[in-house]
């Protein structure tokens, strides 16, 4: 934090609530550092996987305390990066990836932070020219929200932590419009007022003696030559996707995999025993409800494995008690993310700090309906959007969201696909005006570069803003909640970059999702895995909610559009995830 309306203390005051408040993701230690001079305090709580020892005790700074940094996340490429920094002299003190970064800004400056690999969100304060960055990854897999007004710049890996330390309690008015629209808040938005999401693949640059900012990117895509040759492909995919798995298995504490039965989970459970064998633990959820349970899929990898193998049943009764607790920990509204609640805590109580994940595969390889859903708006974008207006007066939530088409925007596209309620339905549960709701999600200028409605415009969809502002979100903060670190390969920055230059017509295709993918390891995984119907790591949500004593009762709800969606929710005619939006919506509002 820095701000020059607050005295030293104050600040280091404010500074230490927010630490406190982040104490669930970093439980093994904490510190602070400050510099009166610019009125600046990092503080930092620390979750101990590489270097275990206090030389990794953070914030951190370099032999001649230079350069300082508070940091959240894993850089994979460390140690090579610190065999070269070592030839061009620098000097070490830990076994840390943290004092790499530091170094390796001292080397190369703000073009360092293009040579990192790995997930990260830090502040760097460089004390000889006064300025402080703040940086997040290439893919956003690690949050990083900021608070900067009237001179003063706040940063944290949590919202709660502005509220706690009273930085900000100001709401952002417009969070519901567009949590009922998404199911999540997208990025940059938050609830709170003036706290914005640093985007990824960006720094923010502070500089002390002017009291103000800017935004850069950082992120330095290579051009190379298009791959063509499907043979050709699968043998980078097969061995880039190995690179990945090997360095993202780097700890010096207990790592293991989540393994829910599905194609993405069981290939990084694969690749990950090849190298760990017994040290691996792999860990599992089931169920009573049969048409939810994976136990067969996730037996038949189990068997090919080595390691511990922990499984857990999460019935009824377990959502029921642990339920006040997931809506607690979000820390933002979503419709997702209580499958992640449950499975770190069952990795934390397994003995875990940090596990792989099989996130990023769907996006990368057309595993989603929207990828052959998507041509349709091929069609359907060439009618004037104002014959789409009178779709919000059809019955059905289906056809209903094709009035999201009466706005030409690509948010309008990716909701049509995608979204939750639609707009003339938002302004009836919220009482709010229509044109103040379309305005609000649809006010910001176009995004024109995402081509003519293809898998790859599909795959942009998936990744920018369905994985990026759910998925990884709700992954960070759900395991975090828990002290547990949650790595995802098929999101290494050199296994994206390599995917993203296969040619289309190679790397989907129409009748087999991930086809591409399960090719390049038709070695190892088991058909039974992959020549299945498509699941999803999914809880019986709708048993289970529609049981629930307080998501159930329409009473308890505001409106005459939100009971009866409760009522066509407990009939079986609506997803559980648009009311469970409208639960929390009668929590926040």
């Amino acid at each position: 934090m820095v701000s020059k309306r607050l005295g030293p203390d104050e600040i280091t005051a404010k500074v230490g609530m927010m630490c406190a408040t982040l104490k669930h993701g970093g439980p093994d230690d904490g510190g602070i550092f400050s510099d009166e001079n610019v009125k600046l305090v990092f503080g930092h709580r620390r979750l101990s996987i590489i270097d275990l020892s206090s030389n990794g005790h953070q914030p951190m700074a370099d032999t001649r305390q230079k350069v300082w940094i508070t940091f959240n996340g894993e850089i994979y490429n460390y140690l090579e990066l610190k065999e070269e920094l070592l030839k061009n002299g620098a000097h070490f003190h830990s076994n840390t990836d943290t004092e790499v970064i530091i170094n390796a800004y001292m080397q190369w400056g703000t073009d360092s932070f293009s040579r990192l690999r790995g997930m990260f969100a830090f502040a760097l304060y460089d004390k000889e020219n006064a300025i402080t960055f703040l940086v997040r990854d290439t893919t956003g897999v690690k949050p990083l929200y900021y608070h900067a007004q009237n001179g003063e710049l706040s940063f944290a890996s949590e919202i709660k932590a502005f509220k706690e330390a009273g930085i900000t309690n100001e709401a952002d008015e417009t969070w519901p419009v567009r949590f009922l629209a998404f199911g999540h808040i997208p990025e940059p938005y938050t609830t709170l007022k003036n706290v914005y999401s640093l985007k990824k693949g960006h720094y923010l640059r502070w500089e002390h003696q002017a009291g103000n900012y800017s935004i850069n990117s950082y992120y330095k895509p290579t051009a190379e030559n298009i791959i063509t040759n499907a043979a050709e492909a699968r043998d980078y995919i097969h061995d880039t996707l190995n690179m990945a798995v090997n360095r993202q298995l780097m700890a010096d504490a207990p790592i293991g995999v989540f393994l829910s039965g599905g194609v993405d989970s069981s290939l990084i459970s694969l690749l990950a025993d090849k190298q760990k064998k017994q040290h691996l633990k792999t860990i599992s959820i089931y169920f009573n409800e049969k048409a939810y349970d994976e136990r067969v899929y996730q037996n038949i990898v189990l068997n090919q494995v080595s390691g511990e193998k922990f499984a857990h049943l999460v019935q009824q009764q377990d959502f029921e008690e642990f339920f006040p607790k997931v809506i607690n920990d979000m820390d933002m509204p979503t419709t997702d993310g209580i499958n992640t609640w449950f499975i770190s805590k069952y990795a934390r109580e397994d003995g875990l700090k940090a596990v792989l994940s099989g996130v990023g595969a769907d996006e990368l390889f057309g595993g989603y309906p929207s990828f052959n859903r998507i041509k349709y708006l091929q069609y359907l974008r060439k009618i004037p959007s104002s014959l789409f207006r009178p779709a919000k007066y059809f019955k059905t939530d289906r056809y209903r969201k094709i009035s999201f088409l009466s706005h030409n925007h690509y948010l309008a596209d990716y909701l049509f696909l995608r979204g939750l309620f639609v707009p003339s339905d938002i302004a009836q549960i919220l009482g709010a005006d229509l044109n103040q709701v379309n305005n609000i999600l649809f006010n910001e200028s176009t995004n024109d570069d995402l081509g003519p409605y293809n898998e790859e415009h599909a795959a942009w969809f998936e990744s920018n803003l369905y994985m990026q502002n759910q998925l990884l979100r709700d992954t960070d903060v759900m395991s975090m909640s828990h002290g547990l670190e949650v790595r995802v390969p098929f999101l290494d920055e050199d296994f994206q970059q390599l995917t993203q230059r296969i040619s289309p017509e190679i790397r989907f295709d129409k009748n087999q999702p991930k086809k591409l993918l399960i090719d390049s390891f038709k070695d190892i995984l088991p058909e039974k895995t992959w020549n299945r119907p498509k699941m999803g790591f999914t809880f019986p949500f709708q048993e289970w909610m529609s049981k629930h004593v307080e998501i159930s009762n329409e009473k308890l709800y505001k409106g005459q559009v939100a009971q009866n969606a409760v009522i066509k929710f407990k009939n079986g005619q609506m997803h559980w995830s648009k009311v469970f939006a409208l639960y929390q919506i009668q929590l926040h509002v």
